[in-house]
């Protein structure tokens, strides 16, 4: 194993988004054994996140990580290096940040006339970002999809990147609560893993990731395997259903499933 791609938010990070705390809520240091399991094996670890950047940043340094994905996949950062993965949607003096250009052009505002008390700002976390508008609520991908190309603005789409269970409070009309990031339609994680892979010279069966929502299991396409955390089916048991050819589901959740999945591909390895 030469690299693991890693989610933060439900996979890496425990409940309340915290390092230190297991499935749960009482100290664990299984994620960052995971880390150290990684380090002893000479395995880079790379984060990707729906996360703005400087957030991903902040823990990229962390955990003494120079290359990290940030806003599902919109960039990557390489050694220092940004480089926008958006088919030419980048920010500029006058048009603005990748931000900007969403919502000037309305697609927000469509989605959320459209989706009256299914859809909502997932506040605070959907201020201050660089690229996606990040949403709560629970609607039909493929109706938003269609409701886009209608508009003219086929070039973003709505990404659900998981269940979430803490402020679903705020939408008490919905069984289930998805936070959804609306990204220029060439953003994903899938894409921007299998780019890091290409510049570092990694081969699929050299790498793998794990992750807790559909969008993280896109990479199943491109890495040796992906591993679902086991929170991640608890939270959302249809997972199971979409599970990618190849994908395996850890017995633990948060960083102690993370932990699992190295320590299970390095034994592999060796036996």
């Amino acid at each position: 194993m030469r690299c693991l791609y890693v989610d933060l938010d439900g996979t890496l990070l425990g409940p309340g988004a915290s390092l230190l705390r297991g499935a749960d809520g009482r100290f664990s240091s299984m994620g960052v054994r995971a880390l150290e399991a990684c380090w002893r094996a000479g395995a880079e670890v790379v984060l990707y996140s729906g996360r703005r950047q400087q957030s991903v940043f902040e823990s990229a340094r962390m955990i003494g990580s120079s290359a990290y994905i940030f806003e599902l996949g919109a960039g990557l950062v390489l050694d220092g290096e940004l480089e926008w993965l958006t088919d030419g949607v980048v920010p500029s003096e006058n048009a603005g940040s990748i931000f900007d250009q969403i919502e000037a052009s309305g697609a927000p505002a469509l989605l959320i006339e459209s989706y009256a008390r299914q859809l909502e700002y997932h506040t605070p976390w959907s201020r201050h970002r660089e690229v996606s508008h990040l949403f709560r609520g629970s609607v039909d991908l493929q109706a938003t999809h269609a409701l886009l190309a209608e508009a003219g603005i086929d070039w973003l789409r709505l990404v659900d990147n998981g269940v979430i269970r803490e402020h679903a409070e705020r939408m008490p009309g919905l069984e289930v609560v998805h936070a959804y990031h609306l990204v220029p339609s060439g953003a994903s994680k899938v894409r921007a893993v299998a780019r890091h892979m290409r510049a570092r010279g990694y081969a699929a069966g050299e790498c793998i990731a794990v992750g807790d929502s559909r969008e993280d299991m896109d990479t199943a396409a491109v890495v040796g395997t992906f591993w679902l955390v086991a929170n991640a089916l608890q939270r959302d048991p249809t997972l199971r259903e979409d599970l990618r050819e190849g994908a395996r589901v850890a017995s633990e959740g948060y960083g102690a499933g993370v932990y699992e999945a190295v320590v299970t591909t390095l034994a592999e390895e060796r036996s």
